[in-house]
């Protein structure tokens, strides 16, 4: 059997980007999704550098499309032993000011893409006894903004529906863990509005506690971890 792989959902600049890098270079082949063709350029990085990678195109939030670069994946890379999912649309405005379509897209790419691609990959897992799926959250998952009613309505979606997994599926051997990120991740676009000082959280950081949660050994799982940068105070985000 080839060796087990990781599907990182979401692999745009930042902390998808990051994520790719920190399973390839643990030794996971990875799979890069998103929408645009900045998961091929993010293969051929990963792949520069003597480690598999695989990129594929489609829309998290079709049912049809999941299934397809599932299979894909696995064909091409191994086994999915661990699901990474970072997608999300931030959608900022009140409910005066949202659109109903801009509403289910907020969904669409986070709790209803998150299940499409957990119902994916569970047979595999379950039937190879173990697996990890983790989603990647947000401060708005616990305390809603109050200009950004979708997205913390998706947010908390995603939360509900990786604590349902979590009890569900480990006792079953999936380890499904729930990250909380409390702050602002410096990235590119970030970085047009961040002062050079100010606290934010690096990618690469980030990214090294998913691959840790894993690692971790069944008799000591996390369900939920929240990071934020030094300087942040808990619950200013």
């Amino acid at each position: 059997m080839k060796k087990q792989s990781a599907l990182i959902v979401g692999a745009g600049p930042g902390l998808g980007r990051a994520l790719g890098f920190a399973f390839a270079r643990a030794g996971w082949p990875v799979g890069l999704t998103g929408r645009s063709e900045a998961v091929e350029a993010l293969a051929g990085e990963i792949g520069r550098e003597g480690l598999a990678a695989q990129a594929l195109r489609y829309d998290a939030g079709d049912e049809r499309a999941v299934a397809e670069a599932v299979a894909e994946a696995q064909a091409a890379l191994g086994p999915i032993g661990v699901l990474v999912y970072n997608a999300g649309n931030m959608v900022r405005g009140d409910v005066q000011e949202i659109e109903p379509d801009a509403f289910r897209a907020a969904f669409a790419a986070g709790p209803y893409g998150a299940f499409l691609h957990a119902r994916a990959v569970l047979p595999g897992m379950l039937s190879r006894g173990g697996g990890s799926i983790l989603f990647t959250g947000a401060t708005s998952a616990l305390r809603a903004p109050a200009r950004a009613p979708a997205f913390a309505a998706a947010k908390f979606g995603l939360r509900g529906l990786a604590m349902s997994l979590a009890r569900r599926w480990g006792p079953e051997g999936i380890h499904v863990a729930h990250v909380v990120v409390d702050g602002v991740i410096r990235t590119p676009r970030s970085a047009s509005y961040l002062g050079p000082d100010e606290p934010a959280i690096l990618p690469d950081d980030l990214a090294a506690s998913y691959v840790a949660l894993a690692a971790q050994p069944r008799s000591a799982w996390t369900f939920e971890i929240d990071l934020r940068p030094s300087g942040d105070d808990i619950g200013d985000n």
